[in-house]
């Protein structure tokens, strides 16, 4: 890690903001993770109980759906896709039926919750290996989570988007501002959820400290680095060069596979990709840390 790149990122505000709200979805999705497996487990096994036809096996067990689009499904797999719709939030919903392997719908929890998430969601196999974007929308368009404000959880998907689909991979103070009372607003509802108390605490903590690198053992000290670059040290908190560089790189890479990975965004938003890049080269540890995600970009825009 070159402590001159990371040093030079973290002395511009904005930069430092995007990645402070970055980490804060990234300890949300962790509080999320264990009440989101409760909830939709317990949902799997209320329609079981209720409805005797949902007990019965795929009988093709080759029910494929799509993308958006479940046509001719088996007599099990349809009424599974006419309880989807009947719990979901929206009406007339858009429903991205390819995330779900209708055959597994029976006996798997998460196969049914994937149906309420956004594209792409296909190998996901639990909770954990979900974003907050993922979790956040189930949370959004299943009914069984009645007890969550609807508006308050749109407000912190649509802070998520704009965060994430930023080209200029900065946010402004006021911006911020906004976000912070978005996020704790949302984080209220689960005072008695023990895992979104912890979460709570770490993200008051990411909200209130001054990011940024250490370069000695003391409390804190102003000084200079490379060039005259200036840094505090916030050793207190316990936080070090690697782990921010650490907590960088995950948001990177979420970016990137969102990017990477959204055909809307192959067909449209090469000018997003190409930014990024420039980003990326322009720094040389997050350039060789993401050198195969720049091959891909590359390769894209030969294609092109």
């Amino acid at each position: 890690m070159s402590l001159e790149d990371l040093a030079a990122r973290l002395n511009n505000t904005e930069y430092k903001n995007w990645l402070k709200a970055g980490r804060c979805l990234l300890i949300l999705r962790e509080g999320l993770h264990p009440f989101v497996s409760h909830h939709t487990r317990a949902f799997h096994a209320d329609l079981l109980n209720q409805n005797t036809l949902l007990r019965r096996p795929c009988v093709t067990s080759t029910c494929k759906p799509k993308g958006n689009k479940f046509c001719s499904p088996c007599r099990t797999c349809s009424v599974w896709q006419t309880e989807i719709l009947r719990h979901h939030r929206q009406r007339d919903p858009t429903v991205n039926w390819d995330n779900c392997f209708p055959p597994h719908w029976r006996t798997d929890h998460w196969e049914l919750a994937k149906a309420y998430m956004p594209r792409g969601q296909g190998k996901v196999k639990r909770a954990d290996q979900c974003d907050a974007a993922a979790l956040l929308n189930l949370i959004n368009f299943c009914d069984c989570f009645q007890s969550v404000d609807q508006k308050l959880v749109t407000e912190v998907i649509r802070h998520r988007n704009e965060l994430m689909h930023s080209c200029e991979l900065g946010v402004e103070d006021e911006w911020m501002r906004h976000y912070q009372a978005a996020l704790r607003n949302f984080l209220r509802q689960f005072r008695k959820v023990t895992s979104m108390a912890a979460a709570t605490y770490r993200i008051e903590e990411m909200l209130t400290v001054d990011l940024s690198i250490s370069v000695s053992g003391l409390d804190r000290v102003d000084t200079s680095l490379h060039g005259g670059l200036q840094t505090d040290t916030i050793s207190h908190w316990g936080t070090s060069n690697d782990l921010i560089s650490q907590w960088e790189a995950e948001l990177l890479q979420e970016k990137l596979q969102e990017l990477l990975y959204d055909e809307d965004t192959k067909k449209q938003g090469s000018e997003h990709l190409k930014r990024l890049a420039v980003f990326l080269q322009a720094n040389r540890d997050l350039c060789e840390r993401f050198s195969v995600e720049l091959q891909t970009i590359n390769s894209l825009e030969a294609g092109l």
